[in-house]
C-alpha cells in the first residue's frame, strides 16, 4: 500500500480511538499488521503521532489547563491543587511504564495480547455499568479528591497492556470509585494530556535516531490527521455518554477480539 495512504489511515485510526474506551494502541497494532506496518520503528511511530490527538484535547479544554496556571477562586480544580491531582493520576502508570517499556514493546505489541486485552476491558465495562448509580459521589471536576485522582491513576496502569485502553481504564476506574460517568469521561480526557505528552516525548527521545528526514514527513501528516479525527471523536463521545452507557463499546470490543482470533494475520 502507498505509504502516504497508510499514514493517513493510521492517523485516522489514532485520532478516532485515542479517547474512546476501545484502545488506540490496540487498533494501531492491528491496523499495522494489515498494512505491513510493524516492528520497533512502527511502534515508536504509533506512540509519537498520539501527540496530534493530545493537542486536540488540550485545545478543547484550554480553559481548564489555563486555570492550572492562572487559578480562579471559584474553581477547586485549578492551581496547585489541580496540578497535584493530575500528578497523582499520572504517577503510577508513568513509573510502571518507564520500568516496563522494553518488555511491553517486546511481548505485548501483537494481535493475540491485544485481543485478550480487548476482552478483559469489555468484561470490566459490563461489570461497572451494572452497578447502582446510588454509589456515585463525585459529580464534576471540582469534586475530584486526591484519593480519587490516585485511584484513577492506579487503574490507568491497566492501559499499559495494549488493547485495554487508557480511556477505558481511567473512565472505569473513576466510575468504580464513585465518579459519575460524564465526570469520569471528562477527567479521563484532561488527565490524558500530561501523561501522554510525557510518554510521547520520552519515546521520541529514545527512538529519534530510528527516523530519517522522509520519516519526519510521515510523522507530520499522521500528527495532523490524528488531531482532526480526535477532535471529531471527542465531541461525539461527550454527547454520547450523556445519553447512554458504555455497553455498546463492550460489544464492539468483543466483536473486534473475535475477528482477531478468526481472521487476523498472526
Amino acid at each position: 500500500m502507498d505509504p502516504w495512504l497508510s499514514t493517513v489511515i493510521l492517523g485516522i485510526v489514532e485520532g478516532l480511538t485515542e479517547f474512546l474506551p476501545v484502545s488506540s494502541t490496540g487498533h494501531l497494532i492491528l491496523t499495522g499488521v494489515l498494512l505491513g506496518h510493524s516492528g520497533d520503528k512502527a511502534a515508536s511511530y504509533d506512540i509519537i503521532i498520539q501527540l496530534g490527538a493530545i493537542l486536540a484535547v488540550a485545545v478543547m479544554y484550554r480553559d481548564r489547563y489555563l486555570a492550572l496556571v492562572f487559578p480562579q477562586s471559584r474553581q477547586r480544580f485549578g492551581g496547585k491543587r489541580g496540578l497535584t491531582l493530575l500528578f497523582l493520576t499520572c504517577l503510577p502508570a508513568s513509573v510502571v511504564g518507564l520500568l516496563g517499556r522494553k518488555m511491553i514493546k517486546a511481548h505485548l505489541f501483537a494481535p493475540l495480547p491485544v485481543a485478550l486485552a480487548l476482552i478483559a476491558g469489555a468484561i470490566l465495562i459490563l461489570i461497572v455499568e451494572s452497578k447502582k448509580t446510588a454509589r456515585e459521589k463525585y459529580y464534576d471536576l471540582d469534586d475530584v479528591s486526591p484519593a480519587l485522582a490516585l485511584g484513577i491513576g492506579l487503574f490507568q496502569c491497566l492501559s499499559l497492556w495494549p488493547g485495554f485502553s487508557r480511556s477505558a481504564s481511567t473512565i472505569l476506574g473513576g466510575m468504580i470509585l464513585g465518579a459519575r460517568r460524564k465526570l469520569a469521561v471528562e477527567y479521563s480526557f484532561i488527565s490524558a494530556v500530561p501523561i501522554m505528552i510525557a510518554a510521547t516525548c520520552y519515546e521520541t527521545y529514545k527512538s529519534w535516531g530510528e527516523f530519517d528526514m522522509a520519516d519526519l514527513q510521515f510523522l507530520a501528516v499522521g500528527f495532523v490527521v490524528a488531531f482532526f479525527s480526535a477532535w471529531i471523536a471527542v465531541k461525539w463521545f461527550i454527547a454520547l455518554v450523556s445519553r447512554m452507557t458504555l455497553r455498546p463499546f463492550a460489544v464492539y470490543r468483543f466483536l473486534l477480539a473475535l475477528s482477531v482470533f478468526l481472521f487476523w494475520p498472526k
